[in-house]
């Protein structure tokens, strides 16, 4: 080692530290996916551990020194990748060293408890089993982003609040101002469009389902039209559809079959696989990548506005609803829709629910409206744990009109409160507005999505995100992305216009 440059000296201890992480992912992975419950005690362990080994390599003083000596070998002329690479590395160690290796080991182990409670309050459909492991893990978050505070500012040097803190790994520079000006117009936008959708045509004429082998064939297919290699992906079965990359050739996603909902597994399954592709198309070659910061994922919003190009721009589109209409109505045995303009009515419901992960692409913004705001009231509003499920059900009926019957099918729906995840939910609506903008940017340059589809050109719309999107890694922050591929700041007008045009073309014959 001692011949090698520092630079060459650090990217080597970044090549471990990225192992360790894969070890950590395929641990995780395995929780949702094939462990027994019993295990989940000293898989929290086994994942604590993980998580210390992981910040002291983030933090200790041979690394500092690395990174000292790198700094001093950088030269003003050296490569601006070069140069950057060092800021994300240094205002991550900043961000690290600030932590206590002792908090990073509880925030582990009340993660997996925290699942495993989350787990079986869901299936019991009991939030009292689930709430003091809330309680612990929003102490503990609070307890973080304190410890952060120092090393956290925004861009004009004024304080970050608790909950943006708790974000910035998911959202890099995100604030509640910008999320006043992107999100809080949905607020104004969705509920007259999910009015006028009450009008629409019916689609199927029948209830229907599809058994589970019928799905899964469905699923299969699906994927292998759209690339999936079996020798370096997989898909599984989990509470919760994810995707999870374990190496730079091993990449995950899971999907779930529910009952009655037919549709589910086939949209999930496109969902997660445009969540997977982003992660397969990021830069892993080249000597500024991987295992550099700049060869990983933007954010996380613009992580599931992949996803959502898949599921919403794909999967929900009316060329597919051509393509899939007889394949399904072969797997049913029957046509319950007639022609393909009902089936495609059928894959695009839209209508006021109660889960957020079936909602459709009009109501979906109010589902995580929802959540924000109750982040907000629990990390820094001061709101009791114990008031969740009564706030929960209060703003399901003030956003959506609807109220759960339940806890399972209220405030314990989603996993990401069960691991801690506060700062996270935005992304996703943010997704949809990147997708928006995205796509717009697309069809300016190769013709409408529909026209593209119906011309079996899924392989061309994908290399278009290839070229334009995958590449970018953290060299950009999402609204940096979005503004460098489309020529224009975010914002929610893209989205707008493409759902009004889309509940016009529904309403068609």
């Amino acid at each position: 080692m001692s011949g090698q440059s520092a630079w060459a000296q650090l990217k080597a201890h970044l090549r471990v530290t990225q192992l360790t992480g894969s070890i950590h992912s395929t641990l995780y992975f395995d929780q949702n996916t094939a462990m027994p419950a019993a295990a989940a005690g000293w898989r929290g362990e086994q994942l604590a551990l993980l998580a210390q080994q992981l910040h002291e390599r983030q933090t200790s003083a041979a690394y500092q020194e690395l990174l000292a000596g790198a700094e001093q070998e950088l030269t003003p002329e050296a490569p601006a990748e070069q140069h950057h690479n060092l800021r994300l590395l240094k205002r991550e160690l900043a961000r690290q060293s600030r932590l206590d290796p002792a908090l990073v080991g509880a925030l582990a182990q009340a993660q997996a408890e925290g699942y495993s409670c989350w787990q079986e309050a869901k299936q019991r459909s009991n939030f009292q089993l689930f709430a003091p492991a809330l309680e612990k893990l929003i102490a503990l978050r609070l307890e973080q982003a304190q410890q952060l505070a120092p090393v956290e500012a925004q861009a004009d040097g004024s304080p970050r609040s608790p909950w943006e803190i708790l974000a910035q790994p998911f959202e890099p520079d995100i604030s509640q101002q910008q999320l006043a000006q992107w999100l809080l117009p949905l607020r104004d936008l969705l509920p007259p469009l999910l009015e006028q959708a009450r009008s629409l045509p019916a689609g199927s004429n029948e209830p229907w389902d599809l058994c589970e082998p019928q799905q899964e064939e469905l699923c299969s297919a699906l994927l292998e039209g759209w690339g999936f290699k079996a020798e370096r992906c997989l898909r599984a079965r989990s509470p919760h559809p994810f995707s999870c990359t374990l190496g730079p050739d091993d990449f995950r996603i899971t999907t779930r079959v529910v009952a009655g909902q037919p549709f589910s597994a086939f949209l999930a399954t496109a969902h997660e696989w445009g969540h997977s592709l982003y992660e397969q198309g990021l830069p892993r070659s080249g000597e500024h990548w991987f295992p550099w910061p700049l060869g990983e994922a933007t954010s996380m919003a613009v992580h599931e506005s992949q996803s959502l190009f898949y599921e919403n721009r794909l999967g929900r589109s009316q060329a597919m609803a051509r393509r899939w209409h007889p394949r399904f109505t072969a797997a049913l045995g029957r046509d319950v829709w007639g022609d393909a303009q009902a089936f495609w009515r059928d894959l695009n419901p839209i209508r006021a629910g109660l889960t957020r992960v079936e909602a459709d692409e009009v109501s979906y913004g109010l589902h995580v409206l929802l959540r924000y705001e109750l982040e907000l009231a629990l990390v820094e509003g001061g709101m009791p744990v114990a008031e969740l499920p009564e706030a929960w059900n209060r703003g399901m009926q003030e956003l959506l009109g609807v109220k759960p019957a339940n806890d399972a099918e209220g405030c314990l729906q989603d996993v990401h409160w069960s691991e801690g995840l506060f700062g996270y939910f935005p992304s996703y609506a943010l997704g949809h507005l990147i997708s928006a903008q995205l796509s717009e940017t697309l069809e300016a340059e190769l013709g409408p999505i529909e026209t593209l589809l119906a011309a079996d050109g899924d392989a061309q719309l994908g290399a278009w995100l290839q070229q334009r999107v995958y590449p970018l890694g953290r060299s950009v922050n999402g609204a940096e992305l979005v503004e460098q591929v489309s020529g224009r700041a975010l914002s929610h007008e893209p989205f707008g216009h493409y759902l009004r045009q889309k509940l016009e073309r529904l309403a068609g014959g």
